[in-house]
């Protein structure tokens, strides 16, 4: 039956701005948040990163800049734990707020650029690109897959379950955590691609071959080339249909020697090379809508310059992704605007 009136007009509305938001303007979202771990001072990720000259680089780009500012998250004051998975229901409540939030931005045309905290923050910044692109696919970055269950995960921290919340697959598999009432998978094992993983547990190991997920560890990476890995994830991907990208950038995928301001390093990471090959092939494929950054933690590094070394490849990726090319191609100058008043998200 074909659909007529309103709900006819919002689904047109929505698929429009899907394929709109990808090279018209960028939004800036920060969400100092850290209770999907136990580590405190990934809160402070997106302030390190926006002084790390974020803005500014993004203001050498062909587009309008918008930085909408942080969320505040509140902590609940009683909030036991479920299992042994500690602030569920302070997780659950951040990541319902930043979905508003991701959504809003990208129904008003925007490519979104998320600033964690820990990638907990995923759940929500995935779940609110899908209420307006539901034919979004996912590429996640990251020396861990982040695919552990209640049940499966050695600490229970929900940075490391965030992609189980999203995945029908797994619906089965997901005890109903308090927090996430609001939380309904809907992403298929197929819609996902892994790059960059070497620290991956015996459960999620186990959801990685029965799901058939595609994902390229290290070992990987090294045997067929940062080339080819892109070829076969853009292809595993998009060979269907063009579709929005959402990509979820954990910056402990680096080598710890290029970013060690961050809670889990991990021996053994990406080449700078190769994470600014990955953005670089995204953004050709024109089709970039929202953009992860998580688990920059300054409080982390053994010295300031270990720090600035970590928050700089984050600006680094995020400018790479949005266009900046490695021979100096972009040479118009915006001016960076503030939001008008009637594209202005509810933080």
């Amino acid at each position: 039956m074909a659909m007529r009136g309103p709900l006819s007009r919002l689904l047109k509305s929505t698929l429009t701005s899907c394929q709109q938001n990808r090279s018209h303007s960028v939004a800036i979202l920060g969400a100092p948040f850290s209770k999907g771990q136990k580590r405190r001072g990934v809160e402070h990720g997106p302030k390190a990163i926006r002084d790390a000259g974020l803005v500014e680089r993004l203001s050498n780009l062909d587009y309008p800049v918008h930085d909408f500012g942080d969320l505040t998250f509140k902590h609940l004051e009683k909030d036991e734990h479920f299992m042994h998975v500690p602030f569920p229901r302070t997780v659950g409540r951040a990541n319902q707020l930043l979905s508003g939030a991701v959504s809003g931005a990208v129904g008003a045309g925007h490519t979104c650029i998320m600033l964690g905290g820990d990638h907990s923050l995923a759940i929500g910044s995935v779940e609110g690109h899908s209420q307006q692109c539901p034919d979004l696919c996912l590429i996640w970055v990251d020396a861990h897959a982040d695919i552990n269950t209640p049940l499966t995960s050695p600490s229970g921290n929900l940075h490391g379950q965030s992609v189980a919340f999203l995945l029908k697959d797994l619906q089965n598999k997901m005890p109903k955590v308090p927090g996430f009432s609001w939380m309904k998978p809907f992403l298929s094992a197929r819609d996902l691609v892994y790059i960059g993983l070497r620290d991956v547990d015996p459960g999620e190991h186990v959801f990685l071959k029965t799901l058939g997920i595609q994902y390229f560890s290290m070992r990987d990476i090294d045997r067929m080339g940062i080339q080819r890995v892109m070829e076969v994830t853009l292809d595993h991907l998009l060979a269907r249909k063009q579709r929005p990208i959402h990509l979820s950038f954990d910056i402990d995928a680096f080598d710890p020697s290029l970013a060690p301001a961050t809670g889990t390093p991990v021996n053994g990471g990406l080449t700078y090379r190769e994470g600014i090959y990955i953005t670089e092939e995204i953004h050709n494929t024109g089709l970039l809508s929202v953009m992860d950054v998580v688990e920059v933690n300054p409080t982390l590094g053994a010295a300031p310059e270990a720090v600035e070394a970590t928050t700089s490849l984050a600006v680094d990726i995020v400018a790479s992704a949005l266009g900046q090319t490695r021979e100096g191609a972009h040479v118009s100058f915006p001016k960076i605007t503030e939001p008008k008043e009637d594209t202005e998200l509810r933080l």
